[in-house]
């Protein structure tokens, strides 16, 4: 198969760039791959709402920008943090008018939320379920433009590269290039060849690597993998986000989320003896940015014994609660518990992927003719802890910068539109494609032991949420890459040896990212933002990024 632009991804990263590309090139054929169906995206599970700078009364760009950069402890690239907070209401309303219905209030103005980390109130929502409105209005949309394809139930096994034509491809390989994809189609069970001159990687988050996640069962880090295997450069993967307050029902996973915009509507944390502690850690109280609250909780679970601390909603307007948080009330009410009348378990539980494939300004990765953008993307926004609700803004942000990369001949620090030919001269697209041989399962059989692959999974999550959490120690992250190593020697054997299924592809992906996280913690011997090391808790004086 064939695409003029190809899309990995139908999350609100995905399908953004997929419209602005097929609308501005109508005789181009631009195709969606998602591994399931098109609306299981960790867009769909983002409950809070999308930050921007909305009420230039009360609000500014000074302002969002101040506190994405005191969240982001020192590692975010100011010029970065500026684009997405001065594009990003422009992406907005791009949403809005393709439909999407943000909350208003009784004057018809947006009910704007305020969460940690905010100084004022920016948040758009709507309800608690904003990332499933988002992806309906742009699915919606989608349906409209006849030049897009969307094709699920396709899982994408690697990145096809020079390496694939024979050639040697190392680190240090100058003008590395995508020419397309590997993927395994669930329909027909065949492994085929998608070619394209562009591609964009919008594969989500890696979540699904610890045992107690926010994340769907789709998170498995599958961009940062094929990208680190096709050399690559990832950075930051040591910045791995807890969200402070899943809702704690012990065994079930993914963990259902209690949205930060609950606190930022006066929820408070109580420790298992009532006491409301976040006063202890912060000046901001339950507003504090995300790494600070989820360490928090973290001590107070440790010094009292408990498996969780609990959210204190019962001074809440019931009917308002209600409206604001439908589908929070109603999980809840089904586990026999009244948010009026009782108190909230929550636990931390991981949420978001700070780092990821390195990115410029324009959504461009080290790999030519290689996009990404979303959360499997580090473009520099984030630094070390992410500001809560700028994660779909930063999506939608540079897919729009991706695709003006690929509409302006000489965008502002941009580069030329089209790389240059690795292969030499003259060498053109059809020639090189022809070239690309097909997958090859000789000496493979299928997969005789499931459990083999099943377990090897829970391993790993045990190995990371043990040893690479919240909190880290030298001698954990040690003992971490020691049991991972044997893990993947594990794996790749089983991957050499069996035919490739997405349950075997999932692991090997989670492996390398747990790889990425421990490796990226080893190397980077301070305390900062959302990696704390005891062995480290001061901050360097020279702040980088770790590149892997």
């Amino acid at each position: 198969m064939q695409a003029d632009f190809l899309v990995i991804g139908s999350g609100i990263a995905g399908l953004t760039f997929a419209l602005k590309t097929a609308k501005h090139f109508p005789d181009k054929k631009v195709m969606v791959i998602t591994k399931t169906q098109s609306d299981e995206t960790n867009t769909k599970y983002a409950q809070g709402g999308i930050a921007g700078v909305w009420d230039a009364d009360k609000d500014s760009f000074d302002k969002h920008i101040s506190d994405t950069l005191i969240a982001g402890d020192g590692l975010c690239d100011n010029n970065i943090v500026e684009i997405v907070v001065k594009e990003g209401p422009e992406r907005i309303r791009e949403l809005i008018n393709y439909g999407a219905d943000f909350d208003k209030d009784e004057k018809g103005d947006y009910a704007l939320g305020k969460e940690g980390g905010h100084s004022e109130f920016r948040i758009l929502h709507h309800k608690d379920v904003t990332g499933k409105e988002m992806e309906r209005a742009l699915l919606n949309e989608v349906e409209k433009t006849h030049n897009i394809e969307i094709i699920s139930h396709c899982f994408v096994i690697d990145i096809i590269t020079q390496h694939h034509l024979g050639y040697l491809v190392t680190k240090s390989t100058q003008n590395i290039t995508c020419l397309g994809v590997y993927v395994l189609n669930l329909n027909t069970n065949q492994i085929e060849k998608i070619l394209s001159n562009t591609t964009l990687l919008a594969t989500g988050g890696c979540g699904q690597a610890y045992r107690t996640t926010t994340n769907p069962k789709i998170a498995t880090g599958d961009g940062v993998a094929m990208v680190y295997r096709a050399k690559g450069r990832i950075e930051n993967m040591e910045f791995i986000q807890f969200h402070p307050t899943a809702l704690y029902e012990p065994g079930v996973s993914p963990s259902f989320l209690i949205t930060e915009a609950v606190r930022g509507d006066g929820g408070i944390l109580r420790n298992k003896d009532g006491e409301a502690f976040m006063e202890k850690y912060d000046e901001r109280k339950d507003l504090a940015p995300r790494d600070i609250v989820a360490r928090a909780i973290d001590n107070e679970m440790k010094k009292g014994g408990s498996d969780c601390v609990y959210l204190d909603c019962r001074h809440f307007d019931k009917e308002k609660f209600i409206h604001h948080f439908p589908n929070i009330y109603e999980k809840c009410l089904s586990i026999g518990i009244d948010v009026m009348q009782h108190l909230i378990p929550v636990a931390p539980a991981a949420h978001y992927s700070c780092g990821g494939i390195q990115t410029n300004e324009f959504a461009q990765t080290s790999i030519q003719n290689l996009y990404a953008c979303g959360e499997c993307a580090s473009t520099g926004l984030h630094g070390a802890n992410r500001l809560a609700s700028n994660s779909l803004l930063e999506a939608m942000v540079f897919a729009h910068r991706a695709y003006l990369h690929l509409t302006t001949p000489n965008p502002s620090k941009g580069g030329e539109l089209k790389a240059p030919s690795p292969f030499g001269e003259g060498v053109g697209d059809e020639a090189v494609w022809k070239a690309i041989p097909d997958w090859n399962t000789l000496g493979t059989t299928d997969p005789r032991e499931m459990i083999l692959i099943t377990q090897s999974l829970k391993e790993l999550q045990s190995i990371m949420s043990d040893y690479v959490g919240i909190v880290r120690t030298d001698v954990r992250l040690e003992r971490a890459m020691k049991r991972l190593d044997l893990l993947f020697e594990e794996t790749e054997e089983l991957y050499r040896s069996t035919k490739v299924s997405p349950q075997l592809c999932e692991l090997r992906n989670l492996i390398t990212v747990g790889y990425l996280i421990v490796k990226g913690a080893e190397f980077r011997k301070e305390s900062r933002g959302l990696h704390f090391n005891t062995d480290h808790p001061n901050k360097s004086i020279l702040l980088q990024d770790v590149v892997l």
